[in-house]
């Protein structure tokens, strides 16, 4: 026994070292898909002129990567049960990253949507396997402060990687510039597969007890509700981006005005992505979302009488807000499930919100053309709210599992 105490003590640092590796990898893999997906936006300008495409032709471009991604969430959750994190997510980025090496080569449309297409079947093991990788490192409030952490790279992804390639263009054509970032990902999906932490049910890097639900908590009808509430908040999400550069249009704003809204939109939620997932680790999943969804819906209302100025200083709070309950969400998926279940269960949460957030974007257009700019953001608000009864039945039902 005269060890014991020694033992314990690596274990401890070697369990530490393991949350530090896991975290860093999933953030990592994180911000470069996610990074990924956005540098698309720059791209569609040169792919147009370089391959005579019509406005259809570069909708048909991103919509094929953001279908690809989102059709393999859950068969990614489940390859991940069967061959481990480190498999799964390595050969997803790995695959991304070919997918951008080979639209380098792409010769005209097809081929280049091919190579979206592979792109993004890559791109689709990335948030089920990833956050589940976390969730399985940390447990308790640490989890839901971790998830944060990692939706927060995701946000520093969009933001650096469309960056570097914009700045690789002014000294480099496309086609490289492409490959060099799909390269990129080939290295590390090699990191990962050397470096991602093995867990497994019989030695988990945080006791079992620690890591798993009490069964009252294991309630699909909680995850459901929870599942709805990321649905309407990220279809009403993407309502708000679609309608605001015409919102801001209306009130005089020039092109580059709009371009600085965007930005302190996406500064402000990625603050709120990261802050959101501390504060809701202290007063609950359910009192964030009423406090997130609630700002969404009041600083939506308030866009309508302020003026430009006005309207600016608002954004990085709306942008927190709009984007902060996003952390809340994830964060939660973990406490609704068994361990074994929880990779799938995210698959299944990212299928839905991925989903609803592709779609959405339609059916608030159609909104858009029969009621017009305003009416239809009015309407994006109200619908912002229906996540406020949705909390308070996540809530009614996980206190009541909890006393069954």
């Amino acid at each position: 026994m005269r060890g014991f105490p020694e033992d314990f003590a690596t274990a401890s640092k070697q369990s530490a070292h393991d949350e530090r590796r896991a975290l860093a990898i999933a953030a990592t893999a994180h911000a470069l898909h996610d990074g990924y997906t956005d540098l698309i936006y720059i791209m569609l300008p040169l792919w147009q002129a370089e391959f005579a495409l019509s406005y259809a032709a570069l909708g048909v471009l991103r919509g094929a990567f953001v279908g690809a991604m989102a059709s393999l969430q859950i068969p990614a959750g489940f390859a991940a049960e069967r061959f481990g994190a480190a498999a799964v997510l390595g050969l997803g980025t790995a695959l991304a990253g070919l997918g951008y090496c080979l639209a380098g080569l792409s010769g005209g449309f097809v081929t280049l949507l091919a190579a979206l297409c592979v792109s993004g079947l890559g791109a689709s093991a990335q948030h089920p396997v990833a956050s589940a990788l976390v969730a399985r490192a940390f447990a308790g409030p640490r989890s839901l402060e971790m998830l944060g952490t990692y939706n927060f790279s995701g946000d520093i992804g969009k933001m650096t990687v469309p960056a570097a390639l914009s700045l690789m263009l002014l000294v480099l054509p496309w086609r490289p510039a492409l490959s060099i970032l799909g390269a990129l990902g080939l290295v590390l999906a090699l990191a990962i597969l050397m470096l991602t932490p093995r867990y497994d049910a019989a030695a988990p890097a945080v006791a079992a007890a620690q890591r798993e639900p009490p069964a009252a908590s294991r309630a699909p009808r909680a995850f459901l509700l929870l599942l709805a509430i990321g649905v309407i908040d990220s279809a009403t999400r993407m309502g708000f981006l679609l309608f605001l550069p015409f919102v801001l249009t209306q009130k005089g704003a020039s092109v580059p005005t709009i371009g600085l809204a965007m930005t302190l939109i996406f500064a402000g939620g990625a603050t709120g992505k990261l802050a959101c997932a501390f504060i809701g680790a202290r007063i609950g999943a359910t009192a964030t979302v009423w406090l997130t969804e609630g700002l969404t819906a009041l600083g939506i209302m308030l866009l309508f009488p302020l003026p430009l100025q006005g309207v600016l200083v608002l954004l990085p709070l709306v942008g927190a807000a709009l984007n902060g309950t996003s952390s809340v969400l994830y964060g939660s998926v973990p406490e609704l499930v068994t361990a074994e279940r929880r990779t799938r269960a995210l698959g299944v949460f990212y299928t839905g919100t991925i989903g609803s957030g592709a779609l959405a974007p339609m059916l608030f257009g159609l909104a858009g053309d029969a009621l017009g700019v305003r009416s239809a953001l009015a309407l994006v608000a109200v619908l912002v709210l229906l996540t406020v009864p949705l909390a308070a039945l996540l809530r009614f039902e996980r206190a009541r599992r909890q006393a069954a």
